[in-house]
């Protein structure tokens, strides 16, 4: 199996007929994901990589409905960070139930705002500022991999799941273990913002529900309480699988921020020490270089964990 997406997934592209949009539905699509409608208004009609393009996600719904058999899953949101407020809420109230929300410099409050949404339609999202989400050998959503090909050679199927709080090291962290023989089950990038919806503990609690995954590997950073709050789950026994961590960002002080808006230290809170501490009291394996994952992973798990 693997989490959030796979070949089964049904997916729409807001925005598909923009440059961005273009550029992805060429990846997801050449990848193999199940992209059965693009939206842009004002572009119905048209097509993009085979897809067709309609003038809503109500009517992006009622084609996957007629002709993929079900309900749109996922919808890949590649608009404009001014739209992207209105183009989430848009697809929750069509009754897309998980949004990929690329784009960044989202302001904090339209987050917000999406996430209240979310909550009182059933929705998840995961962004904003992401690249995505790719499960190798099964589908992707975003732009991880950025082309079909790259993405091909790049990440191997396998049993640990990988979530990241970096963009690029989300790509170099899954490469590095394959590279060491060691395959994903998915790859998530939670996204950069100060306002999330996929949190790194969320990932983690359906990484250990996975059959597939066997281990779970964090790329994290300073700033915020994601990885305080996933040893929290671990020390409450909701998650068991064997974490192996790398925390960004150690030479820092209070006030730097580490690339991103959701990686600041303030008021003591969301330090490199503090993270570490928290993690390894609660059992994880926390690596001091990032060239280390790879030999930490394999001395957790025995053997590099395949599917077959």
């Amino acid at each position: 199996m693997a989490i959030l997406i796979d070949e089964s997934k049904r997916v729409c592209i807001q925005g598909i007929t923009g440059r961005e949009g273009q550029a992805r539905a060429k990846l997801m699509v050449g990848y193999g994901t199940k992209v059965v409608a693009g939206v842009t208004p004002g572009k119905a009609g048209e097509s993009v990589e085979g897809v067709p393009v309609f003038e809503s996600v109500a009517d992006a719904m009622t084609h996957s409905r007629v002709e993929a058999g079900g309900d749109l899953d996922i919808s890949v949101v590649l608009v404009p960070a001014r739209f992207v407020k209105s183009a989430a809420i848009e697809a929750i109230e069509a009754g897309v139930r998980l949004l990929v929300l690329v784009p960044d410099r989202v302001p904090v409050w339209d987050a917000m705002e999406i996430a209240a949404a979310g909550r009182a339609h059933g929705a998840s999202f995961v962004g904003p500022n992401t690249l995505g989400v790719i499960s190798p050998g099964r589908g992707v959503v975003g732009m991880i991999g950025g082309r079909a090909e790259s993405a091909r050679s790049w990440f191997r199927p396998g049993g640990v799941g990988v979530i990241s709080r970096s963009g690029g090291m989300s790509s170099s962290t899954a490469y590095y273990l394959g590279k060491a023989g060691i395959g994903c089950s998915t790859i998530v990038h939670v996204g950069g913002d100060s306002v999330l919806g996929v949190r790194i503990p969320d990932a983690a609690l359906m990484f250990e529900k996975d059959p597939q995954t066997e281990a779970i590997v964090i790329f994290g950073e300073i700033g915020g309480s994601m990885e305080e709050d996933l040893a929290g789950l671990m020390r409450e026994g909701r998650v068991t699988k064997p974490v192996v961590a790398y925390i960004g960002g150690k030479a820092a002080r209070e006030g730097t921020r580490f690339s991103h808006a959701g990686a600041i230290i303030e008021g003591g809170k969301g330090t490199h020490a503090g993270k570490v501490e928290a993690l390894r009291e609660a059992g994880a394996t926390v690596v001091e270089s990032f060239g280390d994952l790879p030999e930490a992973v394999l001395a957790v798990v025995g053997t590099p964990p395949q599917t077959e």
